[in-house]
């Protein structure tokens, strides 16, 4: 095989084994960062993937990543609130969240979702093999070093739009961080850059978790003593974030 389908093989495998583990670590609720590992995961999968979109069992393994996702999604939020209450000394609010936590976790180890990410994760490898024998593409590495590039010109257009999606923005400096660690030698970015995609996020993220914390404030009436707080926290979360992707922007014309 080519060294970028070397690559790309010994990242799924890589990845496979990690999935494997953290299938293990929910099953038997063994530690408490189990759930962010699977997501963590599975989010690095999709951005090795998303280069490849068109190949043959493309499509198909990114669905079943995606429902691993999907399913995953209100089950961290609730995680990370409760994180948020403890450090509130509201201990029995967050306690009250992860009731049961056990359970859940194991039904997402042996969920219909998971067994088929790891089943359709397992036949991948084979598909790539057959794709470089039939020579359906001739030079793999350009294909995805063109789909990176894209990634970052997205990022551009989204910041520079009116009154710009952080939210939008944040998933796709997700994707260009975790894209530019699955291909470091296609991405061309060094550490300045990797720190600055990695700030983005967090500042995006800090920001997105306050904007999801009072949406649940509005329903959930035990949360309404911290509405004020973090009505302001979010104010400056936006502001910091604001002018930390002002800086990747900066670092992204410099490429």
């Amino acid at each position: 095989m080519s060294k970028m389908f070397d690559h790309v093989v010994a990242e799924v495998l890589g990845l496979q084994v990690r999935l494997m583990a953290c299938q293990a670590r929910l099953a038997e609720n063994t530690d408490s960062e189990a759930l962010h590992d699977l997501r963590t995961t599975v989010r690095r999968l999709r951005s090795l993937l998303r280069p490849l979109r068109g190949l043959p069992g493309v499509d198909h393994l990114e669905n079943a990543a995606k429902a691993i996702g999907d399913m995953t999604t209100p089950l961290r939020d609730r995680e990370v609130l409760a994180e948020q209450l403890f450090q509130r000394d509201m201990g029995a609010a967050a306690q009250r969240r992860l009731a049961g936590e056990g359970e859940v976790f194991a039904s997402v180890a042996a969920s219909p979702q998971m067994y088929k990410l790891l089943a359709v994760l397992d036949a991948f490898p084979g598909f790539l093999r057959a794709i470089e024998r039939q020579k359906l593409v001739p030079d793999l590495g350009k294909r995805i070093e063109k789909r990176l590039d894209k990634q970052w010109k997205k990022i551009v257009e989204a910041v520079h739009e009116p009154d710009h999606d952080r939210h939008r923005l944040r998933l796709l400096i997700k994707r260009a961080r975790y894209g530019a660690e699955a291909y470091p030698k296609l991405s061309r970015i060094g550490k300045s850059m990797r720190s600055e995609l990695k700030n983005a996020q967090d500042d995006l993220g800090h920001w997105h978790d306050l904007l999801q914390w009072l949406t649940q404030a509005e329903k959930q009436a035990d949360l309404a003593p911290l509405v004020a707080q973090w009505q302001e926290q979010r104010q400056e979360a936006e502001r910091k974030a604001d002018k930390t992707v002002a800086r990747l922007l900066k670092h992204i014309d410099e490429r």
